[in-house]
């Protein structure tokens, strides 16, 4: 028998919406959000030669400048005020995380619910701060050191620079905290989604461009858009994909009332870890060679010229290495973020438990059996979904914006949206019929 809320689901139309104020609220706020993070994309850092910066920009397009460009929506390019981008607030959300699993001071502070929780989201909003300010002084000395580049280098510029680009962040992780308040789905993940759906036409152009000019052939391009079709349907089938331990309660009596047992799932997720893998390979990865693009390749020795070139973007060594990286972030990231330990507990104290073991570490010991062969699937299918796009960018030169990492990020961002929009309709429909019922109820008794 489907459940109440299966029922609700399911009766779900464009009048429901229509009728829901309050999420449609949610909504313009969240789209207006996203048109004011569009628009500081386009807001120049004072002192830069537009035209130097665009020349230097498109010889190190194809390293970890480019993937940054893509998160940052395009402000790399244009060297903006965001164009740090959210992703120093998601670099000290992910070293708080690893350090709440070692610190024990920070785990007992995790374990006190919503006070403790304020306490760390304000230690990652200090991290974020000094994070910024040391990424954005890179920024200024690297672009000070470019040809041109600036027009008048000198203490007053990295000052300027720092200020504009630390604040720039700093207003991002403000709006993305303000979007998930007031809006609709996460505000950081719809920051970067915006990002990378912003440059998704000029990269389509670009490809279709490229089969105009003969570098390109039709057949490559139909295999570009069929493949991208294929790694969404696959993104959209594994990102649902669960697996559901049963939990079972015992009988309680209230009173003279005897309540029978309920039961309920444990649900799994097949790829626990999200998009952090890819992303943190990928930065992994393409840093050496950009470090090396800033520096005079030819006074280094003649190993390490080697070792770039094998690690070049889309060489077999560089294929090898970001596949082995993402199965081994995803395996130590869904260690940090899933507890098997706290989850057998948080069973145990309401008297739950998986028929067939004891509550306690029996329990915690099946749930870490059963989570590692599910990210074992996981791995393999990150893996999957980031080499294939990754060959075929190598192969034929398409933009990044065609890759696993952005596909995979859309998609996944996309997916929660429409989920949270679902719950809240699902909640304002909900509403409605306890109001109807509580008025039937009215008219009964008068």
């Amino acid at each position: 028998m489907a459940s109440a809320a299966e029922q609700l689901a399911s009766n779900l139309n464009f009048a429901t919406f229509a009728k829901a104020e309050e999420l449609k609220k949610r909504i313009w706020f969240t789209l207006g959000a996203m048109l004011v993070y569009r628009l500081g994309t386009y807001i120049p850092l004072p002192g830069i030669n537009p035209q130097a910066f665009a020349q230097a920009f498109n010889q190190q397009s194809g390293g970890v400048l480019g993937m940054f460009n893509m998160f940052a929506g395009g402000a790399v390019q244009r060297m903006a005020i965001f164009a740090l981008g959210i992703m120093p607030y998601i670099s000290a959300s992910i070293i708080m995380q690893l350090m709440t699993s070692v610190i024990p001071s920070l785990e007992a502070l995790k374990k006190e619910g919503e006070q403790g929780r304020k306490i760390i989201n304000q230690y990652t909003r200090y991290g974020t701060v000094l994070l910024a300010i040391v990424q954005s002084y890179g920024i200024a000395v690297g672009l000070e050191s470019g040809n041109g580049i600036v027009n008048d280098p000198g203490l007053f510029f990295q000052i300027s620079t720092v200020i504009s680009l630390t604040g720039g962040t700093m207003f991002l992780m403000w709006l993305g905290e303000q979007v998930t308040a007031r809006g609709i789905g996460n505000g950081v993940s719809l920051i970067i989604m915006a990002g990378i759906i912003a440059g998704m036409p000029r990269a389509l152009s670009a490809t279709l461009e490229m089969g105009r000019t003969g570098a390109l052939s039709t057949g490559v391009i139909l295999g570009i858009i069929v493949l991208s079709i294929v790694v969404v349907a696959l993104i959209v089938f594994f990102e649902r994909a669960q697996r559901r331990l049963l939990i079972q309660y015992p009988k309680r009596q209230v009173g003279n009332r005897m309540f029978q047992g309920d039961t309920s799932h444990l649900p799994l997720k097949l790829n626990t870890s999200g998009v952090i893998p890819p992303i943190f390979a990928s930065s992994l990865l393409l840093l050496p060679a950009t470090l090396a693009g800033f520096s005079n390749t030819t006074s280094l020795p003649g190993w390490a010229n080697t070792v770039l070139a094998a690690l070049g973007h889309g060489q077999p060594l560089y294929m090898i290495f970001y596949g082995a990286m993402i199965a081994f972030f995803t395996f130590f990231y869904t260690a940090i973020v899933f507890n098997p330990k706290e989850t057998a507990d948080q069973l145990k104290k309401h008297s739950g438990f998986i028929p067939g073991y004891r509550p306690g570490d029996r329990t915690a010991d099946y749930i870490d059996y059963v989570l590692t062969r599910i990210t074992v699937v996981g791995a393999i299918y990150l893996v999957a979904v980031c080499l294939l796009p990754e060959y075929l960018i190598a192969a034929t030169g398409v933009p990044f914006y065609l890759g696993g990492t952005s596909l995979l990020i859309v998609v996944s961002v996309t997916l929660d949206t429409v989920a949270q929009i679902q719950g809240h309709l699902i909640a304002h429909q909900y509403e409605g019929l306890i109001k109807k019922s509580k008025l039937r109820g009215g008219k009964r008794g008068r």
